[in-house]
């Protein structure tokens, strides 16, 4: 869906950190993008096409989920809620726990912010092996919202995400994958 001139635009912007934040990752600055407004533009464009007409509300990932979530629903016209690492919230909450690759942690929003039927968008800027997202679909589901989409800035292809998100039969959209 991302023309080829934004994806270029993207690649010659998005900086590389070799073994951020430990040795072997490389990792991907999405921070440059917000040094030119008419580019950032162009990345909510991008996403809102993936899901107009189609979503009653976004939920977006905390925190860098926020970046680009908050100006995808104001876009669309749509609530956004805030999916947030546990503790971060006033009460009352709902709660969902997932593992790591070492341990565990948990993921909350508002109880009641989510209504029962809505069509959800859950946003994060990355998608690697899925496992908060996939929490986050866990905790959107367990209020009676239908997850419709997932849309991410960035895939990553080698680790497998979109496989761990397949089962909520939803759309799955990021604007460059690596």
């Amino acid at each position: 869906m991302a023309s080829q001139e934004l994806i270029r635009k993207l690649n010659e912007t998005i900086e590389n950190i070799a073994d951020f934040p430990i040795p072997g990752i490389q990792f991907k600055d999405i921070s440059p993008i917000f040094l030119d407004p008419k580019l950032y533009v162009e990345v909510i464009e991008d996403l809102v096409k993936f899901s107009k007409g189609k979503v009653d509300a976004v939920c977006g990932i905390e925190s860098r989920g926020y970046l680009f979530g908050i100006a995808i629903a104001v876009a669309l016209d749509v609530p956004f809620i805030l999916i947030r690492k546990k503790g971060k919230l006033p009460p009352p909450v709902i709660s969902e726990k997932y593992d790591l690759e070492y341990g565990s942690a948990e993921i909350e929003t508002r109880e009641g912010q989510i209504k029962k039927g809505q069509k959800i968008l859950i946003h994060d800027d990355l998608l690697a092996t899925g496992g908060t997202t996939e929490a986050a679909a866990k905790l959107v589901e367990k209020q009676g919202a239908e997850i419709v989409q997932f849309s991410f800035l960035i895939g990553l292809k080698d680790l497998n995400g979109k496989e761990k998100l397949k089962k909520f039969d939803a759309e799955i959209y990021h604007t460059l994958e690596y």
